[in-house]
């Protein structure tokens, strides 16, 4: 049966309590979300998305000290990050407590968690006592869903209902960061939060170790991810024309006939990470069997951008 989509928080809190999936909006993609404290929920999710149980899930809630009550130690870096990025596209991959079931964290020691910003789904997770596992309402692997549409045409029997939050803000998924033993913050994932930004409140550098692992350490860190059915051809120059047979995806400048489009004509990052899903979803729609893409500067969102890119090209 087809998922219900609606806008009511109160029904989305209900039917998470009692165990059902709900996919929520949030400024970075839909997550399919189930109880994190429910084992069978989670089950669910990973067998809703076809996603490998080694891959772990991300925790949310609606404000930090409700999320980091599920980390066995908050470092000082941590919390600087929570205060200053949350609610916001950041994760951060903490020691556990013993409480969250071993399927969300895949096994591991750690748990990653999030605030997302989101005026509906902070008034759903508010009225919850659980945090709530959601990762991209998508099949394991394909472009992430950045509207409550794209969540039905791919979910829509296996998910109970969708909560219409409109499209996705930001349309990247949140930078993952770590710690090492010694406090050394780490980017386990490059995304909405750029890595600059990060080293500024940080005031010291960012390792960043985003490379694909038999056992990821976080979620996205697999090498092929975020893919379109259609295969993709990365260039940093202008492409040639879009034909009907090859899609052109340009930026920095205007589509140009029928079979391009533009991740921005200004040249704007944020233009272009929101509107980056979408635009694959489009190609694929569309019929084409491969595109032309045009890589962005490697700075700020861009190394977002290209990251999902490299990925999807794969």
């Amino acid at each position: 049966m087809q998922a219900i989509i609606g806008t009511d928080p109160a029904e989305a809190a209900r039917r998470l309590a009692a165990g059902e999936l709900v996919a929520l909006p949030t400024e970075t993609v839909y997550g399919l979300g189930g109880n994190a404290l429910d084992q069978t929920a989670v089950a669910n999710i990973f067998q809703a998305k076809n996603r490998p149980r080694f891959d772990p899930l991300i925790l949310h809630q609606s404000d930090a000290d409700r999320i980091l009550r599920y980390a066995r130690h908050v470092p000082a870096a941590a919390r600087l990050l929570a205060d200053a990025c949350w609610p916001g596209p950041l994760t951060l991959v903490l020691e556990r407590v013993k409480t969250i079931p071993d399927l969300v964290t895949s096994g591991l020691d750690t748990v990653a968690l999030r605030v997302p910003d989101h005026p509906l789904t902070r008034e759903v997770l508010g009225r919850l006592d659980f945090p709530v596992a959601a990762p991209s309402a998508n099949p394991f692997g394909y472009v992430s869903p950045v509207t409550a549409t794209h969540v039905a045409d791919q979910l829509g029997e296996r998910v109970d209902y969708i909560l219409d939050g409109g499209p996705c803000a930001v349309g990247l998924e949140s930078t993952i960061v770590t710690f090492a033993p010694d406090g050394t913050p780490v980017v386990l994932r490059k995304g909405g939060t750029p890595v600059e930004a990060l080293e500024a409140l940080l005031q010291r550098p960012v390792t960043v170790r985003t490379h694909g692992s038999s056992r990821p350490e976080a979620p996205g860190m697999l090498l092929r991810h975020y893919a379109p059915g259609l295969s993709l051809l990365l260039v940093e120059s202008s492409p040639g024309p879009g034909t009907p047979e090859r899609a052109v995806v340009r930026f920095g400048e205007a589509a140009k006939n029928a079979y391009e489009y533009s991740l921005s004509e200004s040249g704007n990052l944020e233009e272009a990470a929101h509107r980056l899903f979408h635009t694959l979803r489009q190609l694929d729609a569309a019929g084409f069997g491969e595109a032309v893409v045009q890589t962005v500067p490697e700075r700020g969102l861009g190394l977002a951008i290209n990251d999902r890119l490299r990925r999807a090209a794969r």
